[in-house]
């Protein structure tokens, strides 16, 4: 099974597992990438909250399925134009095509647009995986993990890691609004992954930081974890 990542900056990720294509938080005007969203045509548009700079170009990809909260799917039902969707809230495991989705926990806002006339429930993280997260461990199983917008939260040591076992993660590092890098190293190490992407960091002032800072703290951990810094557009494979 094919299971490849591509990052197009801020928190906005194209997941594809085998002939299933997901692209997570759709922001696309950051310093990070040159793509035009009409290049892509994803299958699954996965929403992890309403903050504008995660669902800026949602209306872009009308034919596609989107999944989120009852809250965010009925807003970007009135809002945006979407006619397919699937709502679902924290806990849950759908199959979509060729993979499972689990939303769990991120400790954030959740504002639609960030105007906060209305709240968008609880905001989200993914697990993206092969298969179907049962209590018994597959170890040929690939699971990615996108935290969302999100503090450090004991759940990623006692749920996500032992019990959903990503073998990658993208985790905030960009501090102010989300962890900063030393939060997300103890997040990486308590997750117990192979490979960590840092993301939510650089598109405007406040939470502009150097990424070394977080291989430094990563490294302080113990962990033995690979931090690997995408470029924008730029694409990892972590299956095939």
């Amino acid at each position: 099974m094919t299971f490849d990542l591509t990052w197009y900056g801020h928190s906005t990720w194209s997941v594809t597992v085998d002939d299933t294509e997901f692209l997570i938080d759709p922001f696309f005007d950051t310093p990070f990438t040159d793509t035009d969203p009409a290049e892509l045509d994803p299958d699954y548009v996965l929403i992890t909250h309403g903050h504008a700079d995660h669902i800026g170009d949602a209306g872009r990809f009308e034919t596609a399925h989107f999944v989120s909260t009852p809250e965010i799917t009925s807003y970007l039902a009135d809002n945006y134009g979407i006619e397919h969707a699937t709502g679902m809230n924290l806990g849950g495991t759908v199959e979509l095509g060729d993979a499972f989705v689990t939303m769990v926990r991120a400790d954030h806002s959740n504002g639609l647009d960030t105007e906060y006339d209305a709240s968008g429930g609880m905001p989200a993280g993914y697990v993206i995986s092969e298969t179907k997260p049962t209590q018994e461990t597959d170890a040929d199983s690939t699971a990615f993990y996108h935290a969302g917008d999100t503090s450090l939260h004991s759940e990623m040591k006692d749920v996500i890691g032992p019990f959903l076992e990503p073998d990658a993660a993208a985790v905030p590092v960009g501090d102010h609004f989300t962890m900063g890098p030393a939060q997300a190293a103890i997040a990486v190490d308590w997750l117990d992954v192979d490979v960590a992407f840092p993301m939510h960091y650089d598109t405007f002032p406040p939470i502009e930081i150097d990424t070394d800072e977080f291989v430094r703290e990563v490294k302080a951990t113990g962990s033995d974890t690979e931090v690997v810094v995408l470029d924008g557009d730029e694409s990892y494979t972590l299956a095939e």
